[in-house]
């Protein structure tokens, strides 16, 4: 099977090895003439990076770059993005890196024409109509991990650094106008972000499977997606190189992020409010939950899972696709508590109450409440 592709679905999709070298005509096509590239400090001086503004300048596009996003961007590094962007005189962002670059750069494109602040732009309701769509600049964007599925969202997760509460900000011009999917950007990653990106793919399949909400097509789409995460991440972790798992992993990270518009549920409840108050990675923060959050659902979701475990090829239904879990994050050498990412017993009444306030509550199969989502917690730490 050739991996190359161009999709349509959620948006255009440049999928296959080495179509990076496709930045500028990518750039045309969302009408981009001066982007100004957004993505972390860690990613700022990487060879992947370096060759993306090398293209840039032989495609014209000039050469510019703002790299100030934290792990867990907040409201201060959109604002130093938002002055780079305005007074560099920028018509366009591209999105380039893992969740947090992705998020912070679609904020700096959202915001960029915007008069009110961030925050009233949360996705409450229809308080995305309060944004005006003109002042919306377009987004080209590239992943450089295969996690959070970021590329094909319609929002941003951002933490508000004085309440360090994540916000989820919505407006469905967000969603990047083309992606490039090239899974040779991936080869450099460690083992440790290849495997907690992953799993952070493989929660959003899992949750948006579990959802108890009505959307045959996340289902549908979830559960390819957790297949691709099984049979191929543990490829991707053993062999940097592989680019063919490399390129299957990109693609389960968009069919996670697709699916779950059927609905999160505790893990990334509980995962949201850990990582704003401790600054944990994300995905990994979602692996080590996510066995305790299966046990607390297990009532609700057992039949779901007895018929996906054997298209998954694993053995024994619920039962064993929550001890494969397990088995998976062993393997993936990820922690089995979150003190270990030094997550402290001291807060977990503050984590309890935040994420009972998560907008991910509502697409759990069991209503949570703080008897039923304390003791969860507890487990995790």
């Amino acid at each position: 099977m050739t991996l190359t592709a161009n999709w349509s679905y959620p948006t255009a999709i440049r999928f296959g090895a080495g179509r990076i070298a496709e930045i500028a005509e990518a750039c045309a096509a969302a009408n981009i003439r001066k982007p100004l590239l957004v993505t972390d400090r860690g990613l700022a001086s990487m060879d992947i990076t370096q060759k993306t503004l090398d293209l840039m300048v032989a495609g014209g596009l000039g050469r510019a770059m703002f790299s100030g996003v934290d792990a867990n961007p907040t409201e201060k590094n959109l604002e130093e993005g938002l002055k780079v962007y305005r007074e560099g005189g920028h018509d366009g962002v591209i999105a380039f890196g893992g969740g947090s670059g992705l998020d912070l750069a679609k904020m700096v494109a959202f915001m960029a024409g915007q008069t009110r602040p961030v925050w009233d732009f949360e996705d409450i309701g229809d308080w995305w109509t309060r944004a005006d769509p003109a002042g919306i600049a377009p987004i080209v964007a590239v992943p450089t991990t295969a996690g959070t599925g970021s590329e094909v969202g319609r929002a941003s997760v951002i933490t508000n650094s004085e309440t360090h509460v994540k916000k989820i900000i919505f407006h469905p011009k967000v969603l990047p106008a083309v992606v490039i999917c090239d899974p040779e950007l991936t080869v450099g990653m460690p083992g440790f972000i290849t495997a907690g990106t992953g799993l952070d793919a493989f929660a959003h399949c899992v949750e948006a499977f579990s959802s108890p909400h009505y959307h045959p097509m996340s289902q549908g789409i979830a559960l390819e997606g957790m297949r691709l995460v099984v049979d191929y991440l543990p490829r991707a972790f053993e062999d940097g190189t592989d680019i063919e798992a490399r390129a299957q992993m990109m693609s389960a990270a968009m069919m996670g992020a697709t699916a779950f518009q059927k609905g999160l549920g505790a893990i990334h409840a509980i995962s949201h409010p850990v990582g704003a108050l401790f600054n944990t990675h994300h995905g990994t923060t979602n692996a080590i939950c996510m066995p305790a959050v299966l046990e607390l659902n297990a009532d609700k979701i057992r039949s779901r899972f007895d018929e996906a475990a054997p298209y998954l090829g694993i053995e024994g239904g619920f039962d064993g696709f929550r001890d494969y879990v397990q088995k998976l994050n062993d393997r993936l050498g990820i922690p089995r508590k979150l003190s270990a990412l030094g997550v402290t017993g001291d807060r977990i009444d503050d984590i309890v109450a935040m994420a009972l306030e998560d907008p991910s509550c509502g697409g759990n199969p069991v209503t949570l409440t703080p008897e039923n989502l304390k003791p969860v917690v507890e487990a995790c730490i």
